[in-house]
């Protein structure tokens, strides 16, 4: 189990780098043949995993690989297709642009889910199990070469004569990092309850079967996915912000309700209106920094707020843990409720006259 951590340690430490990176290149190269690359790069990392028979092998390719263990946000391709799906639409249809994109994104990750259990399926039929993970990887090679046919449909951009070396982050440096800290803390509050944890709460709180779990996860990541498209409605009425903070308010309140429940149906009823609510921020918030910011440093800042969100998230469900094992099971709900309810209104204080160019 500690080389299988030391390897996931490796390759989310390599895609956080490795996005900063992409991020920062993105302003003063092709985005088309930067995604082009990556999409060879997921080709040749499910190939070496395929392949690998060393550990020390599997470190490298877990590092410098496109593999992510978290499945968050942190991707080397996440800043380039922003930057891409930004500058395809106008300002009035990036936020439904961003909505369907994150609907597509859900609904694929929830097909990867199902297609893990393919491998017991292969084991059926006569071959070994290390052999049917081998295939899994070749799966996922083959889905990097179909990536990068669909990425060569991009049309080039124009030529642009030479001129002087772009910053990558310039005039909106600081909205950027004021971002990337806003969200930071939310995703540190949210990494108080993961599916897992929540999962461990309505077994030890309420009895909950595994089977009641799973089917209740379902709906909730359905709940989450479809909701995007309604965060775009509501964000063309209201604002992209106050979309943001005044969905995400009541979905912490409906959690730190869930912590007091007496009875397991009230629990899953709140759980399940947060489900609704919690998520509209994800096609928003892509929006908000893509407009708030110039052409030309929507890859470097589409990384800049993706990579310390996801690090931040990383390092609060260990705290849960401690939390659940000496006893205090409602405290991770409240402390995640409580969290993300202060990061909206610092949200809203520090961003609410800050305008992207549909709402001036």
């Amino acid at each position: 189990m500690f080389d299988v951590g030391v390897v996931a340690t490796l390759a989310l430490l390599g895609s956080a780098l490795f996005t900063l990176a992409i991020g920062f290149l993105g302003a003063r190269h092709d985005q088309r043949t930067l995604l082009l690359a990556a999409s060879a790069l997921m080709a040749v990392t499910g190939v070496a995993y395929a392949a690998a028979s060393d550990y020390a092998i599997l470190l490298l390719v877990a590092f410098v690989g496109t593999i992510n263990p978290s499945g968050g946000s942190t991707s080397v391709f996440v800043p380039l297709e922003h930057a891409v799906l930004s500058g395809a639409v106008s300002a009035s249809e990036r936020t439904r642009a961003f909505a369907r994109y994150s609907l597509i994104g859900a609904l694929a990750a929830a097909l990867g889910a199902l297609a893990a259990v393919t491998p017991d399926w292969v084991v059926t039929a006569g071959v070994t199990r290390l052999d049917a993970i081998r295939i899994m990887f070749a799966a996922y090679a083959v889905l990097g070469m179909l990536g990068g046919l669909a990425y060569r449909r991009i049309p080039s951009p124009p030529r642009r004569p030479q001129t002087r070396r772009r910053a990558s982050l310039g005039p909106s440096r600081s909205i950027v990092y004021r971002l990337a800290a806003l969200f930071s803390i939310d995703s540190f509050a949210g990494g108080f309850v993961v599916q897992s944890l929540l999962a461990l709460w309505l077994f030890e709180k309420f009895e909950l079967s595994l089977a009641a779990a799973s089917l209740f996860f379902f709906w909730t990541g359905l709940l989450s996915a479809f909701s995007f498209p309604v965060a775009a409605w509501i964000g063309t009425r209201i604002g992209l912000v106050n979309t943001m903070v005044f969905t995400h308010i009541p979905s912490s309140l409906c959690l730190i309700g869930a912590a007091f429940a007496p009875s397991l149906e009230w629990a899953l009823g709140l759980l399940l209106v947060r489900a609704a609510l919690s998520q509209m921020d994800v096609p928003t918030r892509s929006s908000y920094v893509m407009a708030v910011v110039t052409e030309v440093e929507r890859p470097a800042a589409a990384s800049v707020t993706a990579v310390p969100r996801s690090l931040a998230s990383a390092a609060s469900p260990a705290l849960a843990g401690a939390l659940f094992a000496a006893g205090y099971m409602t405290w991770p709900l409240l402390l995640c409720g409580g969290l993300k309810i202060v990061y909206d209104v610092m949200l809203l204080s520090a961003f609410r006259n800050i305008r992207p160019p549909e709402e001036r």
